[in-house]
């Protein structure tokens, strides 16, 4: 079982340039502990990032006590705007990472539904809930006497877009009616 999330990491950059038009110097932040993957959403990141006419920094974090000065190279650098990568530990500190996106006025992207629902801008990313309704499936097959060994590779492919209305206001975001419509999910 898989799910898109890796392979959506360019639209999670084209969303957040949508949502913040004027941010030209952006960043990604990926950990450095896990660099086929990170250098993997740099490529594509660096790819979108020029075919926008956006300026990329790409920063690290492989620790809670790196982020204190990931946030502030992002305040250095006039950082407009971040895409959160793919990742285990990033994953795990969803909601620290909302809070210091919220606290350094930083629009920010992530994959978690987590990340939103405690204050980050937006999330985007393979809906988990279409992925357990697929291992559901394959658990049924299984309970009837399939081997798993015979079992193809599944892939999710529902997506999800979670806005979080409260905090575009508190950035002074304006979000277009476009997104709003594409949202599957908006926090008021």
């Amino acid at each position: 079982m898989t799910t898109l999330n890796v392979e959506i990491g360019p639209k999670r950059l084209e969303l957040l340039h949508e949502l913040v038009p004027n941010a030209t110097v952006v960043a990604l932040l990926v950990n450095p502990t896990n660099p086929v993957l990170g250098e993997t959403l740099t490529k594509d990141a660096e790819a979108t990032a020029r075919t926008l006419g956006l300026q990329l920094h790409v920063l690290r974090a492989s620790s809670k006590a790196d982020f204190e000065t990931v946030f502030a190279t992002l305040v250095q650098m006039r950082v407009a705007a971040l895409v959160i990568g793919v990742d285990l530990f990033l994953v795990s500190q969803s909601e620290l990472l909302a809070s210091l996106t919220v606290r350094h006025h930083i629009p920010a992207i992530f994959v978690t539904q987590e990340f939103t629902e405690a204050g980050g801008l937006m999330s985007y990313a393979g809906s988990i809930l279409d992925a357990f309704r697929l291992v559901g499936t394959y658990t049924g097959r299984v309970l009837k006497g399939e081997k798993p060994a015979n079992l193809p590779v599944l892939q999710a492919t529902k997506v999800e877009l979670i806005l979080n209305l409260k905090t575009a206001k508190a950035l002074g975001i304006t979000v277009p009616i476009s997104l709003l419509g594409r949202a599957d999910k908006v926090i008021e």
